[in-house]
């Protein structure tokens, strides 16, 4: 990889720029890429976009810049796009700095355009092959926050496959986004759906399945991510299909590891209406403190997802006393900090977390309970 410093200046940058959205950005005398294929979309809010156009103003420095030198002479950015798209939007009057559009300062180019236009930009000119580049990118990404991991693979994986799975998972009002607001918690535009739809179709969460997955596609020369969106679209009709998603259900639905749900009981027979009623239930119970575990509950029935409320110390003191301080069990006497609290009825079978339900037991016996 052969690297070399320039020193461009804003004026140059911005020289032809044009945004044609899914198309492509361009600058730099249409010679740059400013959003080649493996870039993610834009995600700077206007704090951000504000905060460059003001270093530059002040003349502070902003950090570094990285464009891969092409074999046709043209240029792509590698690292910096950010900045860039901020730095062209100000020139086109795309939003205004101190309440002062670009193109309505006084005079055709005042002190203020011109100090603007002549800034000069760091840029390092990467030179080398596409596997040196591609390493290049994720070396200086690694370390700060600029990508997220899914669209640190997408840099690394870039192709084909990657194109059109954004296309599915990562343009505004992309499908994805139609059909799944309600139920992923993802950013969106920064991947984070995509990477969740690889999860659920691999059946795996880590990094490094991930990138497998998506090294074999670019290696096969995969050009369709029609199969990935297809089982992620079977999910969320699943979802839909089995449990009531009004408004007021988001809470319980979006955010549930919907992947592994649908992996385990896509094909099973289940009762809706039997799940609406105890989704209902459970809704109204004190006891459950955690709504958000009905779903899971209602599908593999472990009380723990609902994170039943436990008793509290007056509670635990009433039974203690009531009971001359022996476990019911086995009769043995212990200090209340040795012992548990438990239900008399069972929460599953209709007990509720009140005093009149709770029997305190020695660790043993608790345990031996529990097992049977």
């Amino acid at each position: 990889m052969e690297i070399t410093l320039h020193k461009i200046k804003v004026r140059d940058l911005v020289a032809g720029y044009r945004d044609e959205g899914d198309e492509g950005v361009y600058g730099y005398g249409g010679k740059l890429d400013i959003r080649p294929p493996y870039q993610r979309e834009f995600v700077y809010d206007q704090k951000d976009r504000l905060l460059v156009i003001d270093s530059i103003m002040h003349g502070f420095p902003l950090n570094a810049m990285y464009w891969i030198v092409r074999d046709d002479g043209g240029y792509e950015v590698m690292d910096g796009q950010q900045r860039t798209i901020s730095i062209c939007q100000y020139f086109n009057n795309d939003f205004s700095y101190e309440e002062r559009y670009f193109g309505r300062l006084d005079g055709a180019e005042d002190a203020r355009q011109k100090k603007f236009l002549d800034y000069e930009l760091t840029v390092y000119f990467c030179s080398g092959d596409d596997e040196e580049k591609i390493k290049w990118f994720e070396r200086i990404n690694v370390a700060g926050k600029e990508l997220s991991a899914q669209e640190m693979r997408n840099a690394v994986y870039h192709g084909p496959w990657v194109s059109d799975a954004k296309r599915w998972f990562s343009k505004r009002n992309c499908p994805a986004v139609n059909i799944a607001r309600n139920y992923v918690v993802a950013e969106f535009e920064r991947q984070g759906c995509l990477e969740r739809a690889i999860q659920w179709f691999i059946g795996k969460k880590d990094d490094k399945a991930i990138r497998e997955y998506m090294a074999e596609r670019k290696k096969d020369g995969d050009t369709d991510a029609s199969e990935l969106w297809s089982y992620f679209s079977n999910v969320i009709t699943w979802i839909e299909a089995k449990f009531k998603h009004t408004s007021d259900r988001v809470k319980i639905l979006k955010g549930l590891d919907w992947g592994y749900w649908y992996a385990k009981y896509g094909k099973a027979k289940l009762d809706t209406a039997k799940i609406e009623k105890e989704t209902q239930r459970l809704l109204k119970d004190k006891d459950v403190t955690k709504k958000s575990g009905i779903i899971p509950y209602l599908l593999d029935g472990d009380e723990r997802h609902l994170s039943i409320r436990a008793f509290d110390d007056d509670e635990k003191l009433a039974a203690y006393t009531r009971q001359g301080g022996a476990c019911v069990k086995c009769g043995k006497h212990f200090a209340i900090e040795e012992m548990q609290a438990d239900h008399i009825t069972p929460w599953a079978k209709g007990g509720k977390t009140v005093a009149e339900n709770c029997q305190m037991l020695c660790a043993d016996c608790n345990r031996r309970k529990s097992d049977v």
